[in-house]
């Protein structure tokens, strides 16, 4: 009997403790997902180099294992303002902080210590693959046109594989966006300040939208009595295209040169418990360019998110 490709089910909880199979279950930790890639087994072969009387390949030893995998979840809130969306548990495990203010909002910043992991189960139509002590970084795309999404991607430790029927899916902590419309995105601000889940300040700019790539370092470390995946760093960068009267861009110009940070934020969505709020408090743009959109002249920029009091390069608010 043939197997299919979208009988797939992702599962994902919060580790209590570090590579200890959290279990985590149909009705409650599903994840609602697209643009789904998985290395099932990544290896590392030991060539054993053999010399012998004759031409050929020695075998290889099998060495440590661990696992790999990717995924997008739209970026959409929880349906009700302070309470924590669904996509919340994976960025706790990409290295950021989950802070809950009942009733208005969630919001999560990067950290660089006590970080939390995922026990990941994904079936592939009869066949599961665990991955335990999970660690991932996370890509934020919100371009015009398009629906917003978080790009993850995580390493796990190799908790073995079994055949297995999938589970039932309850996926109605999952609420659909809204596209990056004129009609449903703020307009990108620079030069804001943001506080209590408000941006304040600056000045706005009509934009293709913002592109935001936390750039978390994350490696399998093998040791002799430990395996562990380790987020060990993160250099945060992004990409925006605005549309600029001639006087803005040569202002935005004297900015690269002069090394300028600055807020930078951006919001979508305009319904409460719907809206997704991203801030940078030390935004640099770099490297402008021309661009073209069907003959109307834009202005594209680089940018590195940079700390400023530390572990606040961006800030995620669910609204």
């Amino acid at each position: 009997m043939s197997r299919l490709i979208r009988n797939t089910a992702i599962l994902a909880k919060i580790e209590t403790t570090y590579g200890t199979d959290a279990a985590p279950a149909g009705a409650t930790e599903a994840i609602l997902a697209s643009n789904f890639t998985a290395t099932p087994l990544a290896a590392n072969y030991v060539d054993r180099g053999l010399v012998r009387p004759f031409l050929g390949t020695s075998d290889r030893l099998i060495g440590y294992t661990y696992k790999d995998l990717a995924f997008d979840v739209e970026v959409a809130g929880s349906g009700t303002a302070g309470s924590a969306p669904a996509w919340g548990k994976l960025l706790r495990a990409c290295a950021f902080a989950e802070t809950i203010t009942a009733g208005q909002r969630v919001d999560y910043n990067p950290i660089s210590t006590a970080f939390e992991s995922l026990t990941i189960y994904y079936y592939d139509d009869g066949v599961l693959h665990k991955l335990l002590g999970a660690r991932g970084t996370v890509e934020f795309k919100l371009p015009v046109g398009q629906k917003p999404v978080m790009a993850f991607k995580f390493t796990g430790l190799d908790g073995g594989d079994a055949a297995a029927a999938n589970p039932s899916l309850t996926l109605t902590a999952w609420q659909p966006p809204v596209a990056v419309t004129n009609a449903n995105t703020g307009q990108l601000t620079l030069g804001c300040t943001y506080a209590a889940g408000a941006l304040s300040g600056g000045a706005t700019y009509a934009s293709q939208g913002l592109t935001a790539n936390l750039a978390g370092k994350v490696v399998y470390q093998e040791l002799v009595g430990s395996s562990q995946v380790d987020f060990t760093d993160r250099d945060p960068s992004g990409k925006l295209v605005l549309d600029l009267t001639a006087a803005q861009e040569v202002a935005l110009y004297t900015t690269v040169k002069s090394m300028t940070k600055q807020g930078l934020g951006m919001t979508q969505g305009t319904v409460a418990g719907n809206k997704f709020l991203f801030f940078a408090p030390g935004a640099q743009l770099m490297n402008p360019s021309k661009q073209d959109m069907n003959g109307r002249r834009l202005i594209g920029f680089d940018i590195d998110f940079t700390p400023v009091a530390g572990n606040d390069e961006m800030r995620i608010v669910a609204l």
